[in-house]
């Protein structure tokens, strides 16, 4: 893969969402020497260095201005600090932002460049089994968008959606998503130890449950509903389940649970 400098990708952060990406670059063939990292972690510089044969920097330098696309991986509370000494150099470039809660007139505004997108990944990325929801504001051009595209492709999926009010149900839904599953085995872990099962069998079999269930939603054209239908059996086993869980209102409760999630993102971005 060839390179020129509009094609040099910098990342400002160098935290877990910064690697999966860099990771997923360098899988795909691009050139290290085309990642600039700024990263004021000496700890975590070197674990970046050692871990992709990237050299850090410690601080922000007039190499940034060779970047065509920055990546802001910072904590949001810290997006001021952190983009200050950016903006001299970045105002050309298009912006990405991996932020929870940070607008896209805030960091349009403290970059100096109006094509920003905004994604809310999740955790799978890290193991190329991600989602991540993309917002774009209208100066991003097409090929911004590809660029993007390509950017998050080896973290696994990408879903556009049109309104950036639509990233706080992105947030809700799968941004938390992962610790609703790890919540639900913890659930399932708990009962198979109090039913008899051994940790180590009640987890490969919460987790094998959940994989291949998950795995069965996504190939099959029936509903989650109708799905679920076929293992509830009048008076068996799920169905004595099944009836627990609507009897303790647990539907009720997790979609509330969720409403409650996009209000807090909806609100986090109101500052």
């Amino acid at each position: 893969m060839t390179q020129t400098s509009s094609d040099t990708v910098a990342f400002i952060g160098g935290g877990q969402m910064a690697a999966a990406l860099i990771g997923g670059l360098l899988k795909a063939g691009r050139d290290p020497a085309s990642l600039l990292i700024v990263e004021p972690g000496a700890d975590r510089r070197q674990v970046l260095a050692e871990q992709f044969g990237v050299a850090p920097l410690a601080s922000a330098d007039v190499s940034l201005a060779s970047a065509g696309t920055v990546v802001w991986a910072v904590k949001p509370q810290v997006f001021a600090q952190a983009c200050a000494p950016c903006a001299a150099y970045v105002g050309q470039a298009l912006q990405v932002s991996v932020m929870a809660g940070v607008r896209s007139e805030t960091i349009a505004a403290a970059t100096g460049s109006p094509a920003v997108v905004r994604a809310m990944p999740n955790t799978p990325a890290l193991i190329g089994q991600g989602i991540a929801g993309l917002y774009a504001r209208a100066a991003v051009s097409v090929a911004e968008r590809t660029r993007v595209d390509v950017l998050f492709a080896p973290t696994g999926q990408t879903l556009w959606v049109a309104h950036e009010d639509d990233l706080d149900s992105v947030t809700a839904l799968s941004g938390s998503g992962p610790a609703y599953v790890f919540y639900f085995l913890e659930a399932m872990l708990q009962a198979g130890t109090e039913m008899g099962l051994d940790p180590a069998q009640a987890r490969q079999l919460a987790q094998a449950t959940f994989a291949g269930a998950a795995a069965l939603a996504m190939h099959s054209s029936l509903s989650p509903t109708a799905l679920r239908e076929q293992v509830t059996s009048k008076g068996g086993t799920t169905h004595a389940a099944i009836t627990a869980l609507d009897a303790a209102g647990v539907k009720a409760a997790f979609v509330a649970a969720l409403h409650a999630a996009q209000r807090r993102a909806a609100e986090l971005g109101r500052g």
